[in-house]
């Protein structure tokens, strides 16, 4: 397998599930656990950088309004 198509750490972990066949509600849960999971990580970063960096509703204001495109031409 090249290096282009190397698994993952968490694939590979992810594969040693796959042996077990689950019933739907079981999945589901599974899926949700996972959501959760990364859901938590974006939050608890998000908190990080707006602690970090001082930014306030103020900061989110301004975001809203910036016209970060460029021209098309």
């Amino acid at each position: 397998m090249s290096a282009a198509h190397k698994l993952t750490n968490l694939q590979l972990e992810l594969l040693k599930l796959f042996k077990y066949e689950l019933p739907d509600n079981q999945l589901e849960e599974i899926k949700s656990i996972l959501a959760k999971y990364f859901a938590d990580k974006a939050t608890n970063e998000m908190d990080r950088l707006w602690n970090e960096n001082n930014w306030n509703n103020d900061t989110m204001d301004e975001w809203k309004s910036e016209h970060l495109r460029t021209k098309y031409e």
